[in-house]
């Protein structure tokens, strides 16, 4: 079915709820006019609508293929591409000294959840260049920004994160892959890598490798390891793609889903690399493609999610089965309105946290602001875990709306939830966000979390004069969350914290949509105050059975045997 771009829910929570006029009126934001806002959003529905929205179903039946050591990738792809470089959509954030648009993360943010909501498949390759350019700009030498960013911003190269290998997942410390001087300024990087998202195709020029990989006098662990710039093809002495480096895809992997985005297997034999940033720094430039890219996978859940919602609405309002009032449709079942209803408000919800942590992002670029950057750090897991798991859970949803036909490949249903399943586990499963949120997170104390708890509290406060019952729900929710953040801050053992660490970011999502639905609710019109009811309501208490999960702390986890599990 059509994808339509939710251009209207986004100006409505850019202009009412998650504070992106802040942004607006910062010097370094100026040009980000109410009319530049809107010819963005426009454009880039547009685009996604019209060309990205046809390829995905090729993307999933005609999945990339390696040919003779040659990706080829599925039907329409190389148009898209072209499509999303030319428009300048890659470059959006980018400074505009490298070519860049300069423009706020939070309008980088929209535009890739229409495209992955259009295309996930074919949207990952921007994706990873945008982490790769990021990353560049903050840590690489003078030289190697000006030949690579140029060509990343204009999508004539495109760029890759290669961490993993098989001994080295979460682990990143385990790494084998070796760096040996080569005496001129180069690096001969040697060793495996996996899971590398569009590791090749057939449309970009050249390919660029981000590789971590240990220097013969790094330490073991990520205190070791290094970061390399690894080209697939050696730029000339004018700066063009030249001689084969070293390296080449070993395989595709056979995925579940994402079938359109080829993930390799990578072989480097002593491929020439150039080091960026400092020798054994390797994880603190990487870390900054995979914070970026954590707030891109969060919307690739919200995208998803928005595209699978939109799919089984038409289909629920088209079925006609039993005995339905109305139009006959079951749309008109209270149980099928009750699971798309969830699935709007959970859509709804994760959508405004990302553009919360987006906003937090730009103010903290443009101001400098410690507490700003405090406020993007701790919403960044949260985004990646709850919008992730909010994809998975209402394309499930989406499947169990279709009922039968949902099982059935041909409707379409079954890919969004294929598609998207992978979001949970790559740039660090959701545990791991979780785990970071508890300890790394809330080594301030809780001072981050205490002032959007505030924040919350405020609104609420402000809200009772028109939505009493509403604001009272969401203000008694932030004062449960905040007694049990409290706890969390006081623990000294962390496996007391990761006991409960999953269900504490879910509690913390839980009251933030709570947050964004009242203050939708008090700003908007009467079909925003039903959808907040209904969140706040039915979808909200959900938070106080997580915070005592979260407070039960590990003793009784951990006596939890193997054999207890086998039994």
């Amino acid at each position: 079915m059509p994808y339509r771009a939710p251009v209207s829910d986004f100006r409505f929570l850019m202009d009412h709820v998650v504070g992106f006029d802040q942004v607006a009126a910062t010097d370094h934001f100026a040009e980000a006019t109410p009319d530049m806002t809107q010819a963005i959003l426009t454009e880039a529905a547009k685009m996604s609508e019209d060309i990205l929205a046809p390829l995905n179903r090729a993307g999933d039946l005609h999945p990339a293929r390696l040919e003779n050591g040659i990706v080829r990738t599925s039907p329409g792809f190389a148009e898209g591409y072209d499509a999303i470089a030319t428009g300048g959509w890659i470059g959006m954030s980018a400074s505009q000294d490298n070519g860049g648009l300069g423009l706020p993360m939070t309008l980088t943010t929209t535009v890739n959840e229409m495209l992955a909501g259009a295309c996930l498949a074919l949207q990952l390759s921007p994706l990873m260049t945008q982490g790769q350019i990021e990353a560049l700009e903050h840590h690489a030498s003078d030289a190697i920004k000006a030949l690579y960013i140029p060509k990343l911003v204009s999508g004539e190269w495109n760029g890759t994160m290669n961490l993993t290998e098989p001994q080295a997942g979460s682990d990143v410390g385990a790494l084998r892959t070796k760096a040996e001087p080569n005496g001129d300024g180069t690096y001969a990087i040697t060793g495996q890598k996996i899971y590398i998202s569009w590791a090749d195709n057939d449309f970009t020029q050249n390919v660029c490798h981000l590789v971590l990989a240990r220097l013969p006098d790094g330490v073991a662990g990520t205190k070791g390891i290094s970061l390399f710039m690894v080209p697939k093809l050696i730029p000339d002495a004018d700066g063009n793609p030249g001689t084969p480096n070293d390296l080449r895809v070993v395989s595709l992997e056979h995925k579940m889903g994402l079938h359109g985005s080829p993930t390799a297997v990578m072989e480097y034999s002593g491929a020439t690399g150039w080091l960026v940033g400092e020798e054994h720094g390797g994880m603190a430039a990487m870390f900054t493609m995979m914070n970026n890219a954590r707030l891109g996978v969060a919307t690739q859940g919200v995208g998803i999610a928005e595209a699978a919602l939109q799919h089984a609405l038409a289909y629920a309002q088209d079925r006609k089965q039993g005995k339905a009032p109305g139009s006959g449709a079951i749309l008109e079942h209270a149980d099928v309105r009750r699971m798309l209803t969830t699935m709007k408000a959970d859509t709804y919800a994760a959508r405004a946290i990302t553009l919360m942590n987006a906003v937090a992002i730009d103010m903290a670029h443009a101001t400098g602001s410690a507490e700003w950057q405090a406020r993007a750090a701790f919403l960044t897991p949260i985004s990646k875990a709850f919008c992730t798991d909010v994809g998975c859970e209402v394309a499930a949803t989406g499947i169990q709306v279709h009922g039968g036909m949902g099982f059935i490949e041909e409707t379409g249903a079954a890919q969004y939830a294929r598609d998207v399943r992978v979001a949970t586990i790559y740039e660090g499963t959701n545990g791991i966000q979780a785990m970071d949120l508890v300890a790394r997170k809330l080594m301030d104390g809780g001072e981050a979390a205490f002032r959007i708890l505030e924040e919350i509290e405020q609104g609420a406060e402000a809200a009772k004069a028109t939505h009493p019952q509403l604001a009272e729900a969401v203000w008694q929710a932030a004062e449960s969350l905040r007694e049990t953040t409290e706890w969390l801050a006081a623990q000294d053992d962390l496996n007391a914290r990761f006991a409960g660490a999953v269900p504490y970011l879910r509690a913390f999502a839980r009251v933030l949509g709570g947050h964004v639905h009242l203050a939708s609710a008090v700003k908007g019109d009467a079909s925003r105050a039903r959808l907040a009811t209904f969140y706040i309501k039915r979808m909200l208490p959900e938070h106080t059975g997580l915070l005592a999960h979260t407070r039960e702390g590990a003793t009784d986890l951990m006596a939890i045997t193997a054999d207890d599990l086998a039994a």
